[in-house]
């Protein structure tokens, strides 16, 4: 099972299935293989931007630091990791820049079945948002409720 968040357009009032994108957690390959290619076919400037700067400066570095080669593509291997372990991050943290609507979460085996239970859920006036309301405090438990675990009392059972 995957964990894909759903986005929306800002401008979108009516909920036009084009203006929804679903981003896969976890790691990806393409990322990982490909980073600038991957940066603009996303249309991640900024950080295709950063990504250059980063990359640069090591390869400077460890060019004047003296380091062999071995060294320097396992650096930039580490760079690749990198992204395409952070590379559905990236991808929300630009698209919270640029304004769009963080709707939650949903749950499924495929993009398909992912997009097919988040529009029946929509349709359906369901609530989708798994992240607390803005108005919840998070207030830290008192002492006499120091409990950590699933019983409620200390050496209880369920």
């Amino acid at each position: 099972m995957s964990i894909y968040t759903v986005h929306m357009r800002p401008s979108s009032q009516e909920p036009d299935p084009d203006r929804f994108v679903f981003i896969r957690d976890g790691f990806s390959f393409w990322a990982f293989l490909l980073p600038p290619i991957w940066m603009l076919r996303h249309r991640l400037w900024l950080v295709l931007v950063g990504y250059m700067c980063v990359a640069i400066s090591l390869a400077a570095l460890l060019y004047f630091l003296g380091a062999s080669f071995a060294i320097s593509a396992a650096a930039g291997l580490l760079l690749s990791l990198l992204v395409g372990i952070e590379a559905a991050t990236l991808r929300r943290l630009t698209l919270n820049r640029r304004g769009w609507n963080d709707l939650g979460i949903v749950v499924a085996d495929d993009l398909e079945a992912a997009e097919r239970r988040f529009f029946d859920a929509w349709v359906k006036g369901e609530p989708r948002l798994i992240s607390p309301p803005k108005d919840v405090p998070r207030t830290r438990p008192t002492a006499a409720s120091e409990i950590i675990g699933l019983f409620p009392q200390p050496g209880g059972a369920p």
